[in-house]
């Protein structure tokens, strides 16, 4: 039977980083409220899927006493991987060999939420202040008017985190790069052709400073982000209503004019509406002074872009990294932060600079030679144009 520790850890945030900081601490012994603007876990599509790293994601499902039911979970040849040209051409693709599995972004949720009891997350919770108080504690403000206080505030609440402002000014820049994400469903009977397009794991079709990305889902449904260099984000640009699908259909069909019909057809044959996701990031390099009582993980702390394929593994490496620290040091909560912050600062500057050169390649003019450059230098093999 395991001891239960009284800690007061508040965490903001029931993403995949609050979760997994909050499973961790209870396997062993601390239990931790977490606070949830959403009001279900079934609020809305969890998102599209995720790589596993094995020296980031993985270990913390491993901490967590959750790695072999991830592995139940992972999409089979789920990180199967093509290189394409506009014109549809297969440039590169590589088998993935399991090196880092691929699983549902809302499996991968369901998982961390069967390891902690029900009582623990207050959905429904979004928070509208928070404040240092004179006896060191926090004071945490929703947005229903309810406030508590808490001992040890953990920011896991994302890009636009509330919790980061008392620890640094830090904000959101726009990468200059938007997404609007789309899905294909019903694949094997009504998606055949772009289901053979896009083989059975991710592919990158780069040109003209645009992209379009796909990857496979456990169900076969192909999960769409259509990208473009833009000088200001879609979603706040005003220009385009993105409830009106019809109206973003064809406007993005527009963008992709000269591109393959099979690749033009992902926008044209979806089958659910558009959402315009801009691409942000913190300034590489963010970090902050210890201050007593709170601290940050995930996004909230080093926003970036995807192209790294390190945000939900650096969030999670960042809880392990903060759990382990907490149950090393229960007595001295303080210094388990200043341990946590001292060695994630220089990890996630090094994956924020790969992330923000990656970008570069992707919309590059020479696309995608360059992406396929970077892929050969980790040993992925032309196929024969």
């Amino acid at each position: 039977m395991t001891l239960r520790v009284k800690i007061s850890v508040t965490i903001i945030g029931a993403g995949i980083g609050g979760l997994t900081l909050a499973s961790i601490l209870h396997k062993n012994g601390i239990d931790a409220a977490i606070y949830e603007l959403e009001s279900s876990p079934k609020a809305r599509y969890a998102g599209s899927v995720l790589d596993m790293h094995e020296d980031s994601g993985q270990i913390a499902l491993r901490k967590a006493g959750l790695y072999e039911e991830f592995r139940k979970n992972v999409i089979p040849h789920g990180d199967d991987m093509r290189i394409l040209d506009k014109a549809g051409n297969i440039l590169m693709q590589d088998t993935g060999h399991d090196t880092r599995p691929e699983i549902d972004r809302g499996a991968l949720r369901s998982i961390l939420l069967k390891s902690l009891p029900t009582d623990l997350i207050h959905w429904g919770s979004k928070v509208s202040a928070v404040a240092k108080q004179e006896d060191g504690n926090h004071e945490v403000t929703l947005a229903n008017g309810d406030k508590f206080t808490t001992s040890l505030l953990v920011g896991a609440d994302g890009a636009w985190s509330k919790v980061r402002s008392l620890l640094s000014e830090g904000q959101p820049i726009y990468l200059g790069v938007s997404f609007v994400e789309t899905r294909l469903l019903d694949v094997k009977e009504r998606h055949r052709e772009s289901a053979a397009l896009v083989g059975s794991g991710s592919m990158m079709a780069l040109s003209d400073e645009k992209g379009l990305l796909t990857h496979r889902d456990a169900a076969g449904d192909i999960d769409v982000h259509v990208a473009c260099k833009t000088p200001e984000p879609w979603s706040a640009s005003g220009k385009i209503d993105f409830t009106k699908t019809e109206e973003v259909r064809s406007w993005l069909l527009k963008c992709f004019l000269d591109w393959d019909n099979r690749l033009r057809a992902l926008i044209a044959e979806s089958d659910t509406g558009f959402v315009p996701r801009g691409l942000y990031t913190l300034p590489i390099g963010h970090r902050w002074e210890h201050r007593s009582g709170v601290t940050l993980i995930g996004d909230a702390a080093h926003l970036m872009s995807p192209f790294a394929g390190e945000g939900a593994n650096l969030a999670m490496l960042d809880a392990a990294d903060l759990a382990d620290a907490i149950l090393a040091n229960s007595d001295d909560v303080e210094g388990a932060l200043e341990i946590y912050e001292e060695k994630s600062f220089p990890r996630s500057k090094l994956s924020a600079t790969e992330s923000a050169e990656n970008l570069k390649i992707a919309f590059r003019s020479d696309a995608p030679q360059g992406m396929i450059d970077l892929m050969s230098s980790f040993g992925v093999q032309s196929e024969e144009k």
